[in-house]
């Protein structure tokens, strides 16, 4: 079965720290671009940060830029994202996607044919 399963999220503090995994079963990731996103409550779904296929490029929400950093291992067919300095804002669930048409960098949502369910990410002030 082709799909993707995020895991990782949990309750944290403000100014802790988290990182998602996110595992690719069915079929080989290693060409796709690649992507976090999140929605938090009362909110559309939004990039954290976008990979392309080698892991040579990256992007990142202004939000997050500086305390996340995303990352891959084709040969795993993994895809992570460290979270540091975590904030109340942080607050979502978190889903990873990848769109197989696609190798480079890619931010807009509509582009991404595969999805994870989600992992939710909360963090106390």
């Amino acid at each position: 079965q082709v799909q993707l399963s995020e895991s990782g999220g949990g309750v944290v503090q403000a100014g802790g720290s988290l990182r998602l995994s996110c595992a690719g079963s069915g079929r080989s990731y290693s060409s796709d671009a690649m992507a976090w996103f999140r929605r938090a409550p009362g909110k559309e779904r939004e990039l954290v940060a976008a990979i392309n296929w080698s892991g040579s490029s990256l992007t990142y929400a202004a939000s997050v830029k500086g305390r996340f950093t995303i990352s891959r291992d084709n040969a795993e067919n993994m895809l992570y994202l460290q979270m540091n300095d975590l904030k109340p804002e942080d607050t979502a669930v978190y889903y990873c996607a990848a769109t197989h048409l696609l190798r480079e960098l890619q931010t807009k949502v509509g582009v991404y044919d595969y999805w994870g369910q989600g992992t939710q990410v909360t963090v106390s002030s």
